[in-house]
Order: C-alpha cells, then structure tokens, then sequence
C-alpha cells in the first residue's frame, strides 16, 4: 500500500467518523483533514499523535447561539467567552447581536463589534445581524458585510435597543431574508400572547411559568411556519422550551418546509418540578417547564423534530440574577453554560440510550450547516482539522471558581457531569493558551486571526 504524504496524523482507536464510533486514522495538512483511513493505514510523515482507547475524537463542536455581550457590556466579553468555549470542545462560535452597544443592526455596529473581536478570541468566531423595526430596509446591508444570517424578536428582547418585530413587519422581514437567500432566526414568544399574562413577581417559579406560557410559543411558531410557507424564507425557531410547538414543526418539515429547530442543555436537564422558589439561577426565557415537556424535547431530537442543541449562552452582571431577593421578576433570564454544555447534555443523552454520533450531529454537524459554514461539523476530508479529544466516562463536579466564562452564576453549579474534554485541536494543531482563532463571514471563513 502507497504512504498518503501529510503533515501530521492522528490514530484514534475511537473516532466519531460518518455517524459512527469506529477506528481511524487521520492525515493532516494545512489545518485541513486530507484522507481518514484505517487506523493502521501507513502515511509519510514522521508527526504522529496516538491516542488511548478511553478517549473518543469527536469534530469541534459549533455553537451557534452565543451572547458574548461585546462591547458595551461587562457581562462576558471575546476573551472569556472564547476561553470558555475551549475549554468545552467547542471550536467555533456565533455570536448574538443584542447584549452589546451598539446593538449588530448596522454595519458600522458590525464592524466596531468586529474590531473588539480583534486578536482575543480562542476560538473561530462568526456573527449573526438583527432585524428590528428601524432596519427594516437596510438590515440586508449586514449580509453584504458578512453576518452569517439574523436574528429578530417576537416579543420583547430586554433591551430597548433590540425592539420585537410586529406581525406585518415580520412578514417584510421574511421576504426580504428569501431575497438574500438568508436565514432569520427567531425568538418565538408572542407578544400579544405575553401581553395578557399576569406579570412575574416574588420568588414563586410557578407564577414565572404561568407568565411565560406554552401558548406563547404556540402562537409565536404558527406565524414564523406562516410566514415560512408564504414566502419560502428560510427560518430557525431558536431556544425551543415547549413541547406543544414539535407536531407544528413536525407537520411543517414534512410539507417540505424550509425550517429548523433548536433546543438547548438546560431544557434537557432540568425541569420545574425540582426549581426551588426564590432559585432565580434557573431563569431563563422561554422558561424550563415540566419534566414530561422535557422528555417530548428528548423524542423530538430522536425523531428529528429537533435539529440541534446549543447553548444559548446568555451571562449578565451577577446583581442582574437577584439571587439574594430571589424575585422571578426581577431576574435576567438567562443561562450560562459554555463551557458545560457538551458534558451536561452527554450526561443526559447517555443515560437516555443516546450515542457520541448523535451528540456529534446536534452540537457540530447541525449548528455548521445553519450557519453556512459547511468547512467544519463533520470528521470529513476535506474539512477543517478542528477536533475535541472526549473523555466519555470521566465524571466531575461543576464549581464556579473553575468556570472560564465571566460570570460565575449558573444552575449546573455543584452537579455532577459525565463527560471531560481532554484536548482540542484547532486548524490542525493542539490547541494552547497561545493560539487565536479566525473571524468568521458568510460564505466562507476569512483568514485574519482573532
């Protein structure tokens, strides 16, 4: 047999290769995978890595669903995030246009966002633009600049700076995402829905449900499928936290709809029937609701309902969670968990009869093709050599002071993960404390370091 000439190889007794855990040998060139053969395939080259059999070599993982909150905040910020990310497996990134000032609704915003980026960031970084009512006949200037797609609100964003989009301007904003050949991903809470609920108050989690209902979400995902089949726009339905919105996208995708779906580690994990009052850690919007809502969300992964899991990485200043008063309405809702995501979800996945492959297709495969950044998500030649070395029995305990992230607030405090990150590797290369990754653009990654 003929030696393959590259420039490094990896064999790995476990490798997470075209939907399988199988043994593999992996060449190596310019930060691309050339060829995957047998793990005992001969190569010409003296740079070889091996790796134990209790590891498996999982692609980098991609989450799309990021708030860094860069500039303008002290919440997170590129450094952290990035860090954070890391040290979770997951080597690129997208992040959220709002949480930031200036809001990413303008090219200018985009660009001093990107000048912030500049130079910190670990791993590979990418952006999504907004859609709010004052860039309804602009916003398609952001795709020329390079956002890798958008973002709007059906409801109320936290930020007046990042208004919701009403039904008829929603429609506009589909038709002009189908002429971009776009996406538009969605915060699906109806307002009108939200508008006649009773209001959050005190440390009770059951009146944070009761304010925050199914029906929100129910209504805000019939006028996202709505709008998808009028105008053939390409939506996202981000965060889904009810199960009573899966037959709607279920019946959706099977009248050939161009629409996709994402839940995230929190709605998988916890449930309200174990949320203390007062426990103002596991706010977050859309709220985590019952543990037999949570187990449809299971299915529905199972069944492709679901497409992805992402973190919707969403930090703010510690006094913003109000855990010392514990008031549901006063509490930002978000949840920080970068840098665990990929851990909790294969705690839970495993126990629930689920494989790495699936974990690799949720968490990598899935998010890269939302994104449009077809380069990476899959163990493939001709792909970016990203990797993360996965120690899938390890088990450890979360504790705030080892968390990367800025804030150290989060509901995973104190539990017991499965699941370690050993390494990773970006652009074929061990990944260290020095390296830096690339800024990311629609349609193809650019090279400058960041």
């Amino acid at each position: 047999m003929s030696a393959f000439a590259v420039d490094h190889v990896i064999r790995a007794p476990l490798a997470v290769v075209d939907g399988m855990v199988r043994p593999a040998a992996i060449g190596l060139s310019d930060g691309m995978i050339r060829v995957i053969g047998e793990l005992d395939a001969v190569f010409d080259t003296a740079a070889h890595t091996v790796l134990g059999d209790d590891v498996v070599l999982l692609p980098g993982m991609v989450d799309t669903h990021v708030h860094i909150d860069e500039p303008g905040t002290d919440w997170e910020g590129f450094a952290s995030a990035t860090a954070a990310a890391l040290a979770g497996g997951i080597t690129t990134v997208v992040d959220m246009p709002l949480d930031c000032d200036p809001v990413t609704t303008t090219v200018d915003a985009l660009v001093a966002k990107r000048a912030v980026a500049q130079g910190v960031c670990r791993v590979d970084t990418g952006f999504w633009g907004g859609i709010v009512p004052d860039n309804l006949t602009t916003f398609g200037e952001l795709a020329a600049a390079g956002v890798l797609g958008f973002k709007c609100f059906l409801s109320e964003s936290g930020n007046p700076h990042f208004p919701p989009l009403r039904p008829e301007q929603f429609g506009r904003a589909m038709a002009m995402v189908a002429e971009l050949d776009s996406v538009l991903l969605v915060h699906a809470e109806s307002a009108r829905v939200l508008d006649d609920c009773p209001p959050t108050a005190g440390r009770d989690y059951a009146s944070f449900l009761a304010s925050r209902p199914d029906a929100a979400e129910e209504d805000a995902v019939g006028m996202v499928l709505d709008a998808v089949a009028e105008t053939g726009a390409r939506a996202h339905i981000v965060h889904v936290s009810s199960a009573r919105v899966l037959p709607m996208i279920a019946q959706a995708k099977r009248a050939g709809l161009p629409v996709t779906a994402e839940t995230c580690p929190h709605y998988l994990t916890f449930a309200a029937e174990d949320i203390a009052d007062g426990a103002t850690q596991f706010a977050a919007c859309p709220p985590i609701r019952g543990v037999d809502n949570r187990e449809l969300l299971w299915a529905a992964l199972a069944d492709g309902t679901l497409d992805m899991v992402v973190s919707d990485h969403s930090p703010c200043a510690i006094e913003l969670k109000d855990l010392a008063g514990g008031d549901f309405g006063r509490a930002f809702g978000g949840i920080s968990s970068l840098q665990l995501a990929l851990s909790a979800l294969w705690t839970r996945a495993r126990d629930a009869g689920f494989g790495l492959a699936d974990i690799c297709r949720w968490m990598a495969q899935r998010p890269a093709e939302l994104a449009g950044l077809t380069d990476r998500g899959t163990i493939t030649a001709g792909r970016r050599a990203d990797f993360c070395v996965f120690d899938p029995d390890a088990q450890w305990v979360v504790h705030t002071e080892d968390l990367l992230h800025r804030q150290p607030v989060t509901p995973y405090a104190g539990l017991t993960l499965t699941g370690s990150v050993r390494q990773v590797w970006r652009g074929g290369r061990l990944a260290d404390e020095h390296g830096r990754g690339t800024l990311v653009s629609a349609p193809t990654r650019i090279g400058e370091p960041v």
